[in-house]
């Protein structure tokens, strides 16, 4: 009798757990959908004919499908083919805009994340008077909305004489940020720093201690700041608008998009051309989240930012 209510039991439990399983790919598989549907209208729409594309918007399919909005936005279209085909039959230099946002995006993660690093060294290692005040300092940083700041950064590059140019641009971030020196700083507390203490003692001084031991033990930590850096600046709109819009040669990606929406003699945006050139932007963005969002999360999660 035991027995027979032992199996029965079993049964239950594996039907349990089997339900559970087939919810929960269910589940995921229609969230799934939902995040990936956006990115798959955008091909659509990017692969119609802007002329055409209301005629049947419904439609799953591209309406009318043609390459023109990728050629108008990469400059291959001539200007009789973008305006038949529904286009501004305005030029955009997208691909000087996108080597602007690769050398931008790059410049500010390196050296961010270098002085950031050694920011928080000195507020996890070093002992010093009144480091914790310091620190709370920057903690309140956190809190100022970076829309305070716009004014003050922009008078300031203007009586430098940095408009229209990258390093008008790049000179507020290019230090460091509250964020990465709390990230950083959270992981080297965690860390086991005994081996700092030894190498102190065998008279190593800080410097090399900081590139020689602690980047080392953090080089996990620190790629994952970067990428987050990384994508931080590369969807920064706002400021490189203000700062740099000015001239083609300090113009990056998401300006560029935005100066080809404007672009509209014909009455409306060229909806194709738009979410073309927003795919081609989106692409490094993907890449870095396929190759590194799991080290992403694990990284967050060692460090103990919520």
């Amino acid at each position: 009798m035991a027995r027979k209510e032992k199996e029965a039991a079993e049964s239950e439990f594996l039907a349990q757990s089997t339900g559970a399983k087939i919810f929960g790919w269910v589940s995921l598989t229609i969230i799934c959908l939902i995040t990936i549907f956006p990115i798959y209208w955008m091909l659509r729409t990017g692969l119609s004919t802007t002329r055409l594309l209301f005629e049947d918007p419904s439609s799953l399919l591209p309406s009318h499908f043609t390459t023109g909005g990728f050629q108008r936005v990469l400059g291959l279209a001539s200007l009789d083919q973008a305006i038949a085909e529904g286009g501004s039959g305005a030029s955009v230099n997208f691909g000087q805009a996108f080597l602007n946002s690769v050398v931008l995006a790059t410049g500010i993660t390196v050296f961010q994340t270098a002085f950031s690093a050694a920011a928080a060294y000195a507020f996890s290692v070093l002992q010093w008077k009144g480091r914790d005040k310091v620190f709370f300092v920057f903690i309140v940083a956190l809190t100022v909305p970076g829309i305070f700041l716009l004014i003050p950064n922009f008078l300031l590059i203007r009586d430098l004489g940095l408009m229209n140019t990258l390093l008008g641009i790049a000179l507020p971030q290019i230090l460091m940020s509250p964020f990465a020196i709390f990230f950083l700083r959270q992981f080297f507390l965690g860390t086991n720093l005994s081996i700092v203490e030894a190498a102190l003692i065998d008279g190593a001084g800080h410097s090399k201690i900081f590139w020689r031991i602690v980047i080392p033990l953090a080089m996990p930590q620190i790629v994952t700041l970067g990428i987050l850096q990384f994508i931080g600046s590369w969807n920064d709109y706002l400021w490189p608008f203000y700062v740099g819009s000015g001239d083609p040669s300090s113009t990056v990606l998401t300006v560029a998009l935005g100066v080809f929406k404007s672009q509209t003699p014909q009455g409306s945006p060229d909806w194709a051309g738009l979410m073309a050139g927003a795919l081609i932007a989106a692409i490094p963005m993907v890449l870095l989240m396929i190759f590194f969002g799991r080290r992403i999360v694990g990284s967050i999660q060692a460090s103990g930012v919520k």
